[in-house]
């Protein structure tokens, strides 16, 4: 590795040593901890922060925070925030000019919230990394077979392939296996890597710019409370500030509110994904095939699909996943359960049946595409990746786009900051970036398909959509010369109970199907115990007098992985009271998108707790661990 890659301040170097060789230290090999059983969780209020300004003087909380400071921080080591990093160093060594990158990432190590088994164009990798295969990236399967089916509750029915969908000279990846990959050639770059730390404030300027970020204070207690291992969150002040937290990140909300960038803008529209990988037995496993679905079990009003990817030959792996758009209707709709049910399907029955289960993880994901792209620049910074919405909704991808993101938004911010014409006062406003968008394949690609998602909701639901989207794609080429609507945020589409049908569900089986507590389990998800809880309720009374009375709790379903439930209060019989059990958050973000209250706000707890993708094989002779 290179010199410049480990250069750090003398007084940053041991502060972040010790606080990641605590960590390290204290979390078990395999993060497999039960998550907490639903209803007997002791009952923990959640707090608001405190206010610092009324605390005591001498209150270790109102220390003066250390401040590093960079040319350019990263928030998020995802596929955007890795590519943007590397595109910086890459322009900078090539003109041999000092520019300090920094890149912030929450997980314990890079990849670890990555959620897996993913099908990858290498578009923008072909761009980034031209010589990619020599250097070992872990794409080794390609597609080798593509289609699409119409599931009825009982039969399979094969569909048209729509051209967008066509996954010929694409490869079946462990995405988290990609980004860990992607994490050591930014290294070998120069880039400084800092998994484990969890950035929870944006640094602004006098002027109210963005200067960077503000990590999160350690060793607070349930109360706020400094506890003895407490220690000040520091501070990284940068010139360029690039936000790739992924779908809805905490911070990247902040600022859609500070700067109004969805001005010109639909609301972002959302699904989540809920995705298991197996082993299945030899004659069932066919390298490089993927099908997706349409139908059963949605009903013909509610978005929603499904995938299923054969790779990793030598083990037999099998990701199969279920995505179901947040703007459904009827609040007693539960996504995980919507999942178990179509395992159950004839045609996936038959893949999974004789085989295992080997973990399992859940993730909100944008579905607003090209009407829903935000202002992508503020002062001192800008938007990458999913946090600004580049899914291809029709494709189920959003890699090869995040990556093309991150890359422009590299190469304008390093322009301003050492270009020919070098920014030399005030904030950086990175205007060159949304112009370079614009003119980019990312751009065109998004538009074509820009009214496959909003044809889903007209009268005819499913089968409108389905006949649109042919239209669409194979005749107008997504050159119609209108762009529809989303109409309306997905909180705002549930209606009360009372004009909704109960949805009955089928009991776990235990083969195929299986019960929340157990599949969460499998998502290695741990947080260390007596911490704030980050999942923070702006009203701790609407849950039980609104949400609880006019939509019958929709926490206790919305969730995919049990954190809400609604429990007998103690101190008040014959009431309820929603009890949230936060160790079992896999940091999909569901309940802050879907709340029709909106009322609940994911902040980022500890950095390295939350799911933890952990090894399920590995290879020898310098080969690399792949990873779930």
């Amino acid at each position: 590795m290179r010199a410049t890659g480990r250069r750090m301040a003398a007084t940053l170097r041991p502060m972040l040593a010790s606080r990641l060789i605590t960590r390290v230290a204290l979390r078990p090999a395999v993060l497999t901890q039960t998550p907490r059983a639903l209803s007997t969780t002791a009952c923990r209020s959640i707090a608001s922060p405190i206010d610092i300004n009324s605390l005591p003087e001498d209150d270790p909380r109102r220390a003066e925070r250390f401040i590093d400071e960079t040319d350019v921080v990263i928030v998020g080591g995802g596929p955007a925030g890795l590519s943007a990093a590397i595109r910086v160093k890459q322009l900078a060594n090539e003109a041999g000019q000092e520019c300090r990158v920094m890149l912030i990432e929450k997980a314990g190590e890079i990849g670890a919230h990555i959620l897996s088994g993913a099908v990858i164009e290498p578009r923008a990798l072909n761009e980034l990394i031209p010589d990619w295969k020599e250097k070992g990236a872990p794409l080794n399967q390609p597609v080798s077979s593509d289609s699409m089916r119409l599931l009825t509750p009982s039969s399979s029915i094969p569909l048209p392939h729509p051209p967008q969908m066509n996954n010929k000279g694409n490869y079946i990846v462990s995405l988290s296996n990609f980004v860990k990959w992607l994490g050591e050639q930014a290294e070998e770059l120069g880039v400084e890597i800092y998994p484990g730390f969890a950035a929870s404030e944006i640094m602004y300027g006098e002027d109210g710019s963005v200067e960077g970020v503000y990590l999160n204070d350690v060793g607070l207690d349930k109360n706020f409370e400094p506890k003895d291992s407490y220690e000040r969150g520091m501070g990284i002040k940068a010139k360029v500030t690039l936000l790739g937290e992924g779908c809805h990140g905490s911070l990247s909300k902040t600022l859609f509110k500070k700067f109004d960038l969805r001005k010109d803008s639909e609301p972002q529209k959302y699904g989540i994904g809920i995705k298991e990988v197996w082993e299945v037995t030899p004659e069932k496993h066919e390298p490089g095939k993927v099908v997706h679905t349409l139908g059963w079990p949605m009903d013909m009003h509610s978005y929603g699909g499904s995938f299923m990817y054969h790779f990793e030959p030598e083990r037999r792996l099998v990701a199969v996943g279920f995505v179901v758009g947040l703007d459904y209707e009827n609040p007693y709709l539960n996504p995980y359960k919507e999942f178990q049910r179509y395992k159950q399907h004839p045609f996936i029955r038959n893949v999974l049946e004789g085989g295992k289960c080997i973990s399992y993880g859940a993730r909100a994901l944008n579905e607003g595409g090209f009407q829903s792209i935000p202002k992508l620049v503020f002062p001192g910074g800008a938007l990458i990746g999913c946090t600004a919405g580049f899914l291809n909704l029709p494709k189920i991808k959003g890699t090869h786009t995040a990556m093309k993101s991150g890359m422009i938004a590299a190469e304008s911010a390093y322009d301003t900051l050492f270009g020919a014409t070098p920014h030399e006062s005030g904030p950086v406003v990175l205007d060159s970036y949304e112009e370079n968008i614009k003119n980019s394949w990312v751009w065109k690609e998004l538009y074509e398909v820009r009214n496959i998602k909003p044809s889903f909701h007209g009268p005819l639901g499913m089968w409108g959509g389905m006949a649109w989207s042919g239209l669409d794609t194979v005749l107008l080429k997504g050159k119609a010369p209108w762009t529809w609507k989303h109409k309306k945020a997905d909180w705002e589409a549930l209606k009360p109970a009372k004009e909704c049908k109960p949805i009955e569900y089928p009991k776990a089986d235990g083969v195929i199907s299986f019960d929340l507590l157990e599949s969460v389990s499998r998502s290695g998800t741990n947080h260390a115990e007596n911490q704030p809880v980050h999942l923070r309720l702006r009203n701790k009374d609407i849950p039980v007098e609104r949400n609880l009375k006019v939509f019958d709790g929709p926490e206790g379903r919305f969730c995919p992985a049990g954190v809400y439930e609604f429990v007998d209060d103690e101190t008040k019989p014959g009431e309820k009271r929603l009890q949230i059990n936060s160790q079992n958050c896999v940091h999909c973000k569901t309940c802050d998108i879907k709340d029709p209250s909106q009322n609940i706000d994911w902040a980022v707890p500890e950095g390295g707790g939350g799911p933890q993708v952990s090894p399920t094989s590995s290879k020898t002779n310098n080969q690399s661990t792949t990873f779930y």
